[in-house]
């Protein structure tokens, strides 16, 4: 249910310059999904009445993809003033005049926080009546990191930057996650104190607390457990970081929904993806995008599988398909393509280094080696031999082959489209085939052959073949 009480504030206006990126850091993915991605998704799942994200850098692709994605979502524009704090405020001014909930402050770049923390977290701010309450996380090494600084009692006192901490205060674990949930009239009271007066000429978040903190308001901050959660992403090497974390997680969350992963260091799962139960993953395989696949299927090893839906029973190996539906019971691979518009029905078979693409092949059939086939629809029960080639292309125009049910092509057959092979139908091997071919009929197109004699020691006198051509024909041997 929707909370009408609850908004959410996106801060995703930063440059990430240390990504060293033509694309703005929150466009950056892990799992399938962008950075900011991640993070609308937990606001949705948060249940909040107002989302809204505020932009700057690259500001036209990222409210694109905010509004792809969460498409009742409200963009903001940070103004010229810089800072998180400003940010806030002007994301602020976009909620009814009345709104006096709680808001819930989250930074695009911060992609593994859940929806279930965030939860616990906007009800220990209710129930305990804080104006603020803020996670922190306790890290081995917090430098650089804002430091949570505690009374005797252990009651929240400050926020203290890194730079200017005392050494007393440097050696505290605990830090600033930068995740926050204010009560929105404490925090309006206290950002329109807030000033530019700082080494960084910013609009500091953090100084709206000490305004809230010094206006006799109560702030909690409470600790994560795993600190994973709240691990802000900032150049390459923790975008890869992340996303291997996550992935840990996907394909743990799967072992114990039933799924065979036999190497999960190697396999890949995006967060979109669906599996059932007693699928089977084998080493090298990446499950992309929103794939599906159905229970006791087996996939890999060494296969990439991009918004594909594999049937129940199908077997998938070494394969790299896209936007491709494989049937029940199907047989695919290895080292088969799979282009967009694929589907293969059940049982069938697309076999060793096959491309298809935008083709239909029917339950039962089978495309079993060393063939192209595009735009084309095979019935049921048809065997296409090895070395097909769909040829669908005229040079401006793409044309469609038919193949019927229960046909046997030949190898090393070519189809010119726009041309039918009737249900029934057989074509020779070596076959061109021009024309429609009957239902029940056989096509040839073969050529007399024509052998020439003496022909390579004629041309190619003194080679291995000439040798061998002479010695087999009789010439060379001794006469007595």
């Amino acid at each position: 249910m929707t909370d009408q009480s609850l908004a959410v504030i996106i801060l995703a206006a930063g440059q990430g310059t240390r990504m060293k990126s033509s694309k703005a850091k929150v466009l950056h993915e892990i799992a399938g999904v962008p950075l900011v991605g991640h993070v609308l998704t937990t606001a949705q799942e948060l249940g909040a009445a107002h989302i809204i994200a505020v932009v700057r850098h690259e500001r036209e692709s990222v409210a694109e993809e905010v509004l792809r994605r969460v498409p009742e979502a409200s963009i903001v524009d940070q103004d010229e003033i810089p800072g998180t704090g400003r940010a806030v405020e002007v994301a602020l001014a976009t909620l009814p005049g009345d709104f006096d909930g709680r808001v819930v402050v989250l930074s695009a770049d911060v992609p593994l926080l859940d929806a279930a923390t965030l939860r616990a977290l906007v009800s220990a701010h209710q129930h305990e009546g804080n104006d603020l309450t803020m996670l922190s996380a306790v890290l081995p090494d917090p430098s650089g990191f804002g430091r949570i600084v505690r009374d005797a009692s252990g009651v929240f006192e400050a926020i203290v930057e890194h730079k200017d901490a005392s050494p007393e205060q440097l050696a505290v674990t605990e830090v600033n996650a930068g995740v926050y949930v204010f009560s929105a009239g404490p925090l309006r009271r206290a950002l329109a104190n807030v000033g530019t007066d700082n080494a960084q000429h910013e609009k500091y978040l953090t100084d709206a607390a000490a305004g809230i903190r010094s206006a006799g308001g109560r702030i909690e901050a409470v600790a994560v457990r795993d600190p994973w959660l709240v691990a802000g992403i900032n150049d390459r090497a923790q975008l890869a970081a992340a996303a291997r974390e996550l992935n840990a997680r996907i394909v743990r969350r799967w072992q114990l929904a039933g799924v065979t992963i036999l190497d999960p260091m190697s396999t890949w799962i995006d967060v979109d993806a669906t599996l059932a139960e007693d699928v089977e993953l084998l080493p090298g395989t990446q499950i992309k995008r929103a794939t599906t696949i159905a229970r006791g299927a087996t996939v890999g090893p060494d296969t990439t599988l991009v918004d594909c839906e594999v049937g129940e029973g199908a077997v998938v190996k070494r394969t790299d398909a896209t936007l491709a539906v494989i049937g029940a019971g199907a047989s695919v691979g290895p080292f088969a393509y799979l282009r967009p518009g694929t589907y293969l029905g059940a049982d069938g078979k697309i076999g060793t280094f096959v491309e298809t693409k935008n083709a239909r092949i029917g339950d039962g059939s089978k495309v079993p080696h060393l063939s192209y086939i595009g735009d084309t629809e095979v019935g049921v029960g048809s065997n296409v031999g090895a070395g097909t080639i769909t040829a669908n292309y005229d040079g401006v125009n793409k044309h469609s082959t038919v193949v019927g049910s229960h046909v046997r092509t030949g190898s090393h057959n070519v189809f010119v489209a726009p041309v039918r092979i009737g249900d029934g139908a057989y074509t020779g091997a070596g076959t061109v085939v021009r024309k429609d071919v009957p239902a029940g009929a056989l096509a040839i197109s073969v050529a007399p052959q024509r052998n020439m004699a003496g022909w390579v020691e004629a041309n190619r006198p003194g080679t291995a073949a000439a040798d061998a051509a002479s010695a087999a024909s009789g010439e060379g041997e001794t006469q007595v």
